[in-house]
């Protein structure tokens, strides 16, 4: 079943609600994100809450690639109904690759942590699976700083930032994973392989040092840009 674009829409919703609502988001270079068509957006994983920020935030509803360990109890169907991809990261998941590779040939957006799981937020450390959906759809990437969330002083709740804290929110430029491919090569997201290696491991490869230069190099902006240092994260 592919990913719900309504419930995405409705998760949009209530993400705007609940971020706006609880925290003080700033959001930085949104109209980066490409108003139609298929995106991947490339976000640094500190908190629990960077996804959620994220689906508040961003101008379009946004199909995050999730975990299958999250999709536990009542939280299972409500992530289903609002057009999350449950994964199963211990092997390679066919129905989430199809699921993700659909909702991107359908124009929508995808969201993706490319360190894999939660950790410094620094991208230090990236997976292949950002590479693959990139090279596969021909999808622009879009990469994203979320600042903030991991602050602990002045919590009241263990585990979560401040109420009514600042958390940055900063987009960055788009760009292919693969050099030197046109816009006018991308197609929708589409699945062309032709004769440029596009599935070949040394073509991910180098597409996962160009993805990681990136979005190391937007991250240092973005704590320029905010004011926020390695330190405080």
């Amino acid at each position: 079943m592919s990913p719900s674009a309504k419930g995405a829409a409705v998760g949009r919703g209530i993400g705007i609600g609940l971020m706006y609502g609880l925290w003080k988001p700033r959001v930085l270079g949104a109209w980066r994100v490409p108003a139609a068509g298929p995106v991947i957006l490339a976000v640094n994983h500190a908190h629990n809450l960077d996804g959620p920020m994220l689906m508040g935030t961003a101008p379009r509803p946004v199909h995050f690639l999730i975990k299958k360990e999250a999709f536990v109890g009542p939280l299972g169907p409500f992530l289903e109904g609002i057009g999350q991809v449950k994964v199963d990261r211990s092997s390679a998941d066919r129905a989430a690759i199809t699921g993700a590779l659909g909702l991107l040939a359908d124009g929508g957006v995808l969201g993706i942590f490319p360190e894999g799981s939660r950790g410094e937020g620094d991208f230090a450390s990236l997976r292949a699976g950002l590479a693959y959906f990139a090279v596969r759809s021909g999808a622009p990437i879009v990469p994203v700083a979320v600042l903030g969330s991991n602050e602990r002083s002045g919590r009241l709740i263990k585990g979560l930032p401040p109420l009514r804290s600042r958390v940055d929110v900063v987009f960055g430029d788009a760009f292919q994973a693969q050099e030197g491919v046109r816009s006018s090569d991308k197609g929708g997201g589409g699945r062309r392989e032709g004769g440029s290696g596009r599935r070949t491991r040394r073509a991910l490869d180098d597409a996962t040092v160009r993805i990681q230069e990136r979005l190391t190099a937007h991250l240092e902006n973005a704590r320029r840009l905010t004011g926020r240092s390695a330190t405080l994260e």
